[in-house]
């Protein structure tokens, strides 16, 4: 006999979790193009303030006409409906105003990281057929050095002291587009330009790369809109509309992320200030837009909350809510978050491919706004899916789907669901579904906890060991701060591997614990296979632009130190 959960919800226990406080569906959701968003808020709380930057305030009226501009100049400098611009840029008033202006043309933004080295620039802009780029003044020269190997056509600069309140004055540059200059001279009278949400691109947003070379991903206008209306739900249970025109949403990680994108848009759908940030490191810089705004809510990365608590003193009395995303959360921050802020700091989940979210956890937010139910806080997971998003669990080795307690690949699809790899409609997809590479378990109530990434699972004479899960156990120790195993090649077993932890540890144990210590405690906690066979203390492990911990960048640097010690062949 079925049991009651599964009379109702089938395969999707999940729903559960949406009695009485969310819609099972918000479908049909709404054909528009993403600047639709900016247009309402400019229609409808004109003098609210939409962004912040370093004290400077640009309002929703402004920050239109600006977008307008900037538009009607892509069209003079000849962008099309279809036509990719690269964006190159911080945070910054201009990485939003580009990005709507783009839009607004019918033309695709390619966001790149400002970081990136020459190869990767190459590869995105040249890669996407880009006409135009917008830059920072700062990456110019490394914008020339492949131009010649791209498609661009034009280049317009900006200076990361543009758009506060000390601009400098602007200088020609040969060659070049000065952005505020194109903003000056022309009027804020774009032609009009048909959309189809449901088929147009609105954003070429390649992968991280950290486990491989980036793949373009093709998100649609109604891929975007939908994503932000999936997670308002969530965010701010039935008080959206009393959000809306007032309030703050602290924006410190990197817009150019699909992350940071759909934060910037969720603001705009808002209509509140975006507290932008330029650089994602810097926490006083944090502090004092916080201070000085009191946002409602931060969205960022485990790693940006662990350094935001570690300034206790500065955030007492401040009322916060967190959203994490991008990287595990672990529970030891979550629980210090709310000791120090007296808010929750809740987790979710999403690809570039899903727009990005896809999943999120409710429990504690709901709980922190006074929403009576009986929904529960459950720690260490991602959550439940947002409405609309079908989710399921395939077994590694046979494909078969599998039930509640067990682990498998997840796959998800939904209104968010990217159209494809570029530059193929339906590639990466399989039936409509997208593989993600992680490794999960669903619960009986359909909330999901990531095992691993398939990428970063190591394999120790053929047993699989989940390093996520071997780094949520280390860092349980008082005296590990942050942690990544990965696994090196085993050079007496070919085709295995050797579990190896490098770990930052707190101030107050450095020097004070040793390699030996940590194996220990392991051997006490962990299967024998997972026992790490070497640790390393660091000062600091590589981050992804996202501020990701980069455990493709740490393997790639073990296997060549072995290969140029002669423990590995070349």
């Amino acid at each position: 006999m079925k049991r009651e959960g599964e009379r109702y919800y089938g395969k999707k226990p999940w729903l559960k979790s949406y009695e009485d406080v969310y819609t099972k569906s918000l479908e049909p959701y709404p054909e528009i193009p993403v600047f639709k968003f900016s247009d309402d808020s400019a229609e409808k709380y004109p003098e609210q303030r939409a962004c912040t930057y370093y004290d400077r305030e640009i309002s929703y009226k402004e920050f239109k006409d600006h977008r307008d501009r900037l538009a009607t100049a892509l069209f003079d400098l000849g962008i099309k409906k279809g036509d990719m611009v690269a964006t190159v840029l911080p945070n910054s008033p201009q990485f939003a105003i580009a990005d709507h202006g783009i839009l607004r043309t019918g033309g695709v933004n390619v966001p790149c990281s400002p970081l990136h080295k020459a190869d990767t620039l190459e590869h995105e802009i040249g890669t996407s057929g880009a006409k135009g780029v917008i830059c920072l003044d700062e990456s110019l020269e490394l914008i020339k050095s492949i131009k010649d190997m791209t498609s661009l056509e034009f280049i317009i600069v900006t200076s990361v002291k543009d758009y506060t309140q000390n601009e400098p004055e602007l200088k020609d540059i040969p060659g070049t587009y000065q952005f505020r200059d194109l903003i000056a001279k022309y009027e804020s009278k774009p032609p009009s330009v048909e959309i189809d949400p449901k088929e147009d691109l609105a954003l070429l947003q390649f992968t991280g790369g950290t486990t491989g070379l980036p793949k373009g991903v093709m998100l649609t206008h109604f891929n975007i809109t939908s994503n932000v209306l999936q997670t308002i739900p969530w965010l701010l249970c039935s008080f959206a509309d009393q959000f809306k025109g007032d309030g703050a949403v602290l924006l410190a990680l990197p817009l150019f992320h699909v992350y940071g994108h759909w934060a910037m848009n969720t603001t705009i759908y808002l209509s509140q200030n975006m507290l932008v940030v330029s650089d994602a490191r810097d926490y006083d810089g944090c502090i004092h837009l916080v201070k000085k705004y009191e946002p409602w809510l931060q969205i960022g990365v485990p790693t940006q909350f662990m350094k935001m608590i570690s300034k206790e003193k500065d955030l007492q009395g401040i009322k916060m809510l967190g959203g994490s995303g991008s990287a595990s959360l672990h529970p030891k921050i979550a629980k210090k978050y709310e000791q120090v802020t007296g808010t929750p700091l809740t987790e979710g989940y999403g690809l570039s491919e899903t727009s990005p979210v896809t999943h999120y956890d409710i429990g504690a937010m709901n709980g922190y706004l006074g929403f009576d139910s009986e929904i529960s806080v459950k720690v260490g997971t991602i959550g439940v899916p947002v409405p609309d998003t079908e989710v399921k669990v395939v077994d590694l080795e046979t494909g078969e789907e599998v039930p509640p307690g067990k682990t498998g690949e997840m796959y998800v699809k939904g209104p968010q669901l990217m159209k494809g790899y570029w530059p193929t409609p339906g590639k990466g997809l399989a039936d409509g579904w997208l593989p993600t590479g992680d490794v999960v378990r669903m619960d009986e109530d359909g909330y999901f906890y990531i095992v691993d990434r398939t990428k970063d699972m190591i394999s120790v004479s053929g047993i699989k060991v989940y390093s996520q899960v071997v780094d949520e156990i280390i860092e349980e120790h008082p005296a590990v701060d942050i942690s990544a195993t990965i696994g090196v090649p085993d050079p007496e077993r070919p085709g295995s591997e050797r579990v190896k932890i490098f770990i930052i540890l707190n101030d107050d144990y450095k020097g004070q614990i040793t390699e030996k210590e940590i194996i220990e405690y392991c051997r006490e906690r962990l299967e024998p296979y997972a026992v790490p066979k070497f640790v390393e203390f660091r000062d600091e492990l590589p981050l992804t632009p996202i501020l990701k911990i980069w455990k493709r960048k740490l393997k790639e640097e073990e296997i060549r130190k072995m290969k140029e010690k002669g423990i590995l062949e070349e």
